[in-house]
């Protein structure tokens, strides 16, 4: 998600024909792509099982706090400032369009339309644009977890393996002992404690203790907690009717954190960093365009979801359209989706550019002149 970071990309210094970013890892700028490609996937076709495949929100968690442990290295106060100015201004732009939008359908809002100013808590809307709001609730979260962060981080420096250990408890409590409030403050908690053991995996990647760490004794706890996520997925779907991660939090707790860690401590222990896709620069500068526009991706995704539908009844229209497209497949509407997801990185992405005091471009990653 924290495709906002990617003011910290830079020129590399080999010359080459694509502009490479300095210092990125690549596996991580991958795994960024590939979880938001997920993202768009299940709110396509609404795979239960797509989340087992790739747990997209616990992998940006993590890739975030890895970020976030990197950046406070530097006064706590400046980098928080960073991370609001990098986030803030997409979320405005794209919020006035969702915002007007419900307006026009009769939405009338309350004191509670400040957390579309900054959304500390979901914000508000009706009915009728509730498919493209129902996502901030990512955004809520990581911007809580940045405001804690600099607590979390000097806690966790205190007793890196214990702490990283204890990170699931919040979880257990939430489910087993106190049930949190059914508004905006109880959502907000259960989201934290779900994720909070990969935000602090991120911790422990960059402070360098899964490096450090016995892989067999991680790859046991971490399969430990991928079976008990999936085992109390599987045998409490009667509890939501389905055994989708997103509906139970215990499960998606444990299966996140379970499979985050094994992606994370693979990269500490093998030495990934698919430095190979420099050799595909097509690839590679898609990489590039995932990260440095995720937050674009992420937020109008849903609303290109949701115009591929009245596009497609135009289609309909037209006979030789009717007659050689396969208009009424649910894969016709997921490419529909990501050609509107490109406009809007084109005409919206700039907004990322701005927001990270850089200069506006339609495509990150272009072609530089060589000396």
């Amino acid at each position: 998600m924290q495709g906002a970071d990617a003011t910290d990309v830079q020129r590399a210094a080999d010359p080459s024909p694509a502009a490479q970013p300095a210092g990125r890892d690549r596996y991580f700028d991958t795994l960024r792509a590939v979880a938001l490609i997920r993202v768009v996937t299940y709110h396509t076709f609404g795979w239960a099982w797509a989340g087992m495949v790739f747990p997209s929100m616990g992998v940006m968690f993590a890739l975030a706090g890895t970020l976030m442990a990197k950046s406070l290295e530097r006064p706590a106060l400046k980098v928080i400032r960073g991370r609001l100015r990098r986030l803030l201004p997409p979320f405005w732009f794209w919020g006035f369009f969702v915002v007007v939008a419900m307006l026009i359908h009769d939405w009338m809002p309350g004191r509670q339309i400040v957390y579309w100013i900054v959304p500390l808590g979901d914000p508000p809307g009706n009915a009728w644009g509730e498919q493209a709001w129902e996502i901030l609730w990512y955004l809520r979260t990581y911007l809580w977890f940045v405001l804690l962060s600099p607590l979390l981080l000097r806690v966790f420096r205190l007793a890196p393996v214990p702490v990283l250990l204890l990170s699931p408890a919040p979880i257990l409590v939430v489910h087993f002992a106190w049930e949190p409030p059914d508004n905006r403050f109880g959502g907000a908690l259960t989201d934290l404690a779900t994720f909070l053991f990969c935000w602090m995996l991120g911790f422990a990647h960059r402070e360098g203790v899964l490096r450090r760490l016995k892989p067999f004794a991680v790859a046991v706890l971490s399969l430990a907690a991928v079976a008990y996520g999936g085992w109390y997925a599987f045998t409490h779907q009667a509890e939501t009717g389905s055994y989708d991660l997103d509906d139970i939090p215990l499960a998606q707790a444990f299966w996140s954190a379970g499979y985050v860690t094994l992606l994370m401590c693979a990269k500490d222990h093998f030495g990934i960093d698919f430095a190979w896709l420099t050799r595909f620069p097509r690839l590679d500068r898609l990489v590039t365009i995932f990260n440095a526009r995720a937050v674009t991706i992420y937020l109008w995704h849903e609303i290109a979801l949701i115009l591929a539908v009245p596009l497609i009844d135009q289609f309909w229209n037209v006979p030789a359209f009717e007659t050689y497209l396969p208009l009424e497949s649910q894969w016709f509407m997921f490419g529909i989706g990501w050609v509107l997801i490109a406009v809007f990185v084109l005409l919206c992405g700039w907004v990322e550019d701005v927001a990270g005091k850089k200069k506006p471009k339609l495509l990150p990653g272009g072609r530089t002149a060589t000396s």
